[in-house]
């Protein structure tokens, strides 16, 4: 009670917040009239100053009021457009590492000029994050312009590009690019041979525009670097086959979590299928040699049971296409994980492209928590504001608009029904048709677009449609949706990057209307200004019948998605109608809605056709949208615990990789691991405190020969009266330290560390890929540890330990034994292999809203390595058959002679 009276009196935290930047905001003001007497080149003196400023030991803070000033007078002079004080405002609190929610249309993008503009000038580089290319385009050159002015550089980084642009994109103060593009920069810089080959700069301060979408939605899927494996395409199709034959009493269908199993009858069937298939070893679908017979089949099962064609995905060329469920965007050439993309390509007949194996991984997590000053901008953050302080530890300002918004938010309308909610909203749209009115329709996928579609086609309403189908019109639709008696249905609005203009938007209408006509020739000027008359009289009567209308035919499972799709309506002060259709059979009711009270209420007491409103039902469904957010945050929470125990080893792996690159010599560490070799084997089959005949000596013997390629007289040294380890020990390192000296006798010191430092760094890579496949099977299989009352998380943290300790003593006993047994030549070095890889961004628990991008970007794996010519022991032959493997090697295993190459890459080009 007390707490509501002085927030009454007082204001919110926020209010008094806001208020308490007004004396930062007087202070630019202040300085206006000064900045404005200065001539261009004055002004562009500004940048210098402030620069000379910061060398001579001033704060940033300090600066704030007069870079600010200085950012707004060349807006104005480049864009014609001067900073509100609220945008003022916004600016600040991006300075100040928050996240300055605006609503729609109260000028974003222009925001972030000032914020950039005096971080920047510490010279060390400011990224600002969008959510796709055509944003990163658009506003470095829009804004570009400002920087410009002002004497700064900017760069984009967009896909496709090659490396020397990109670090000339990266090395600019200012540059612009996608959370994709971005974080696969820092994957590809840890996998490159050399510090001159790598593109980004050390990290320094990021703004990220659409925070919420990057950093929540997105966030819930790492990115990640593969290439490309073996083609099992006959088996995707068996097991499609085996799925299509099951029917509903089969398995368990979870909509919730988004899950289906096999029943026990189920299994039985499929077991009995898959055996007359022959794609099963034995009669039991989970021996250990069905092992990825189960994973297939359980992929099937989820592609043809969960994932819902023109909703899920598109099939498009003969490719499935997926459909981003927040923007409903076309994700083109993006890929589903884990074999799941190739069981739809399965289930919709489509060419099947082969699965990948992952190179490198990060999630926006990790990545974003590596910049020391983050920043963020959205028109939708409050309801995430425990999320972003516990992740990112940023606050979350509400930026007041800067004319009081006009918008009536109606109350929703329930029906019993969809055919009934879309009757009534067809019949809706004629009457605001007819009115004059503009409507902007939200639909959840495009299936239900589809439906309204052809309910408005009966009531012969004039419509576009804006889904993932026609995505190529995206632009021109949205820019004319609120022209006279427009009616426009889209899937989804969030990070569309395009305002809907009253009227309508004269550029866009003359490249329709007119696209002969070149601009800034006097017939073009003369359409320009006939139309624009005609955009002004249109914009007139759109806000005397209530300006843009926008009606949400169902509600999304997150707030912010809805509050996205109202933003839309209202903006810098219009009036503005939203008001949202509902019924029982609506996703998010019929999963997670209060079933008792709604089937009560409705179902009983309500006629056909009949609907209700009620602000109760509201509450009750707003009620239901935290809990499925409440789901979200954990499963977001849950991607992150898990990547925060790899992010600790791919710390360790990325610094001991920079520290290779950036030693002239690495020789010091070669011979530590040598040494280090040499101890471990000998403390393992001599033991400390045991007798000689206890020792392992064959073992021993074995081990010395494959890593060091040695054969000492250990049968000699046993004889000796006081043998013990540690003789053995000072024995074994004094032989592997003479081969090697002289090995190197007349080798050009220059040219061996070069070949020392290629091994380690190629070997490191190769080992690294592997424990991350480990950790991949890891962590899908940890889960079940549940079942014996253990925390999956502290079990995963302390198998990954474990993990890892083998990892550095593989890669230690690996570095040695090429070394050793490398033949020196006296040959320029071949250069790195660096071939294509594919860049995904994937879900590691569901494979929801998964995606991936072909890159022509260069990768890395194991190339040759230079000056070093490893001998291939020979191959286990059957007896009588020359050339013949003794026993079948799976084409991605290690090659039984030791090279430490996969067999494919090595005897298998033989077989």
């Amino acid at each position: 009670m007390f707490a509501s009276v002085a927030k009454s009196i007082f204001g919110s935290a926020n209010d008094r917040y806001v208020r308490g930047l007004g004396k930062y905001v007087d202070a630019v003001n202040a300085f206006e009239p000064s900045i404005q007497a200065l001539s261009d080149d004055e002004l562009r003196g500004q940048t210098e100053k402030f620069r000379q400023q910061l060398a001579d030991g001033e704060k940033l803070d300090n600066l704030l009021p007069e870079a600010f000033a200085t950012v707004r007078e060349a807006a104005i002079r480049t864009l014609g457009q001067r900073h509100y004080d609220v945008q003022l405002i916004g600016g600040i609190a991006l300075h100040r590492g928050e996240i300055a929610e605006m609503k729609t249309g109260e000028g974003k993008t222009l925001v972030a000029t000032l914020a950039v503009y005096l971080n920047a000038l510490e010279g060390k580089g400011v990224h600002v994050v969008t959510v796709n290319d055509y944003l990163a385009r658009r506003d470095a050159d829009w804004m570009g312009q400002v920087y410009r002015f002002l004497g700064m550089t900017v760069g984009v980084i967009v896909p496709n590009l090659a490396d020397e642009d990109r670090r000339a994109a990266y090395a600019a103060d200012i540059t612009y690019g996608t959370n994709n593009e971005f974080g696969f920069d820092y994957l590809r810089d840890n996998m490159k041979f050399s510090r001159e080959h790598m593109v980004q700069r050390p990290f320094n301060f990021a703004i990220v525009d659409e925070v919420d979408s990057i950093l929540i939605d997105e966030a819930r899927t790492p990115l990640i670097i593969s290439g490309p494996t073996d083609d099992k395409s006959d088996l995707y199709i068996g097991a499609d086959k085996i799925v299509k034959s099951l029917v509903a009493e089969d398995y368990d269908l979870d909509e919730k979590q988004k899950s289906v199993v096999l029943t026990e009858d189920g299994t039985e069937k499929a077991e009995r299928l898959l055996e007359e298939a022959g794609l099963i070893e034995g009669r039991n679908l989970y021996d250990i040699a069905n092992t990825q017979v189960v994973h297939h089949v359980n992929q099937a099962l989820k592609a043809n049971v969960i994932f819902r064609k023109d909703i899920d995905y598109i099939v498009k060329d003969g490719k499935v296409v997926i459909i981003d469920e927040f923007t409903g965007r076309m994700m083109e050439g993006r890929r589903w994980s884990d074999g799941l993309h190739q069981a739809v390509e399965a289930k919709e007949g489509v060419n099947i492209e082969p699965e990948n194996q992952t190179l490198a991984s990060i999630t926006f997590q990790n990545y974003f928590r590596m910049y020391p000053k983050l920043s963020g901008m959205t028109g939708t953050a409050m309801t995430e504001a425990p999320e972003f302080f516990d992740i990112y530890k940023m606050n979350v300002v509400a930026i007041p608009t800067n004319v009081p918004v006009q918008r009536i938010d109606e109350d929703d309308v329930f029906y019993k029904t969809l055919p009934e909610k879309f009757k009534a909203i067809a019949e809706e749209l004629k009457t605001k048709q007819e009115l004059g009115q503009p409507v902007l329709v939200g639909t959840v996928s495009i299936e239900k677009s589809e439906m309204l579609s052809e309910y408005l086609e009966k009531e012969s309403v004039k419509h576009s449609v804006l889904n993932a189908r026609f995505h190529e019109q995206e632009a021109y639709i949205v820019a004319q949706a609120g022209r006279v008696g427009a009616v426009t249905i889209a899937t989804n609005m969030a990070g569309r990057g395009t305002d809907i203009q009253l009227g309508g938007n004269l550029e866009f209408r003359m490249r329709g209307e007119f696209p002969d006509l070149v601009e800034g020739t006097p017939e073009y000027d003369a359409q320009a200004a006939k139309i624009r008359e005609e955009i002004v009289a249109e914009k007139q009567h759109v806000l005397s019948i209530g300006g843009l209308y926008v009606l949400g035919t169902e509600r999304h499972e997150s707030r912010r998605i809805d509050n996205q799709l109202r933003g839309r309506s209202g903006r810098q002060g219009d009036p503005g109608l939203s008001k949202f259709y509902l019924s029982l059979d609506d996703d998010l009711l019929r999963i997670f809605g209060p079933q008792t009270m709604f089937s009560r209420l409705m179902n009983k007491n309500l006629e056909d056709g009949e609907a209700i409103v009620s602000p109760w039902i509201s509450k009750a469904i707003e009620t239901a949208q935290k809990k499925v957010e409440a789901r979200n945050y954990d499963i977001r929470k849950q991607v992150v615990e898990f990547d925060d125990v790899m992010n600790d080893q791919r710390k360790v792996i990325y610094e001991q990789r920079a520290d290779i690159m950036d030693a002239e010599s690495v020789s010091e560490v070669i011979a530590d691991m040598r040494i280090d070799t040499v101890e471990s084997i000998v403390a393992v089959n001599c033991p400390e405190g045991s007798f000689p005949e206890q020792w392992n000596v064959e073992t021993l013997k074995e081990s010395v020969e494959a890593l060091f390629g040695l054969q000492p007289p250990i049968d000699e040294w046993l004889e000796e009266e006081a043998v013990d380890p540690v003789l053995i020990n000072e024995r074994l390192q004094k032989l592997a330290e003479d081969s090697m000296a002289a090995k190197l006798d007349g080798v050009e010191p220059e040219r061996w560390a070069d070949v020392e430092k290629q091994v380690l760094i190629q070997t490191l890579d190769h080992h690294w890929k592997e424990h991350l496949a480990t950790l991949d099977a890891l962590r899908q299989v940890i889960h079940l540890r549940s079942y014996a009352q253990k925390k999956p998380i502290d079990e995963y943290k302390q198998e990954a330990f474990l993990l890892f300790e083998r990892l550095l003593v593989s890669i230690r006993e690996e570095v040695t034994r090429i070394l050793m047994r490398a033949q020196v030549q006296l040959e320029p070095p071949p250069p790195p292999v660096l071939p294509d890889f594919i860049t995904q961004h994937l879900d590691p628990f569901s494979g929801d809203d998964d995606t991936a991008d072909i890159d022509a970007a260069t990768g890395a794996v194991l190339s040759s390595i230079p000056f070093a010519n490893i001998p291939q022991q020979p191959l286990p032959r059957r007896e009588g058959e020359a050339g013949v493997i003794e026993a079948p090697v799976s084409r991605n295993a290690p090659c039984p002679c030791g090279s430490g190459k996969k067999y494919k890459h090595c005897h298998g080009q033989l077989a």
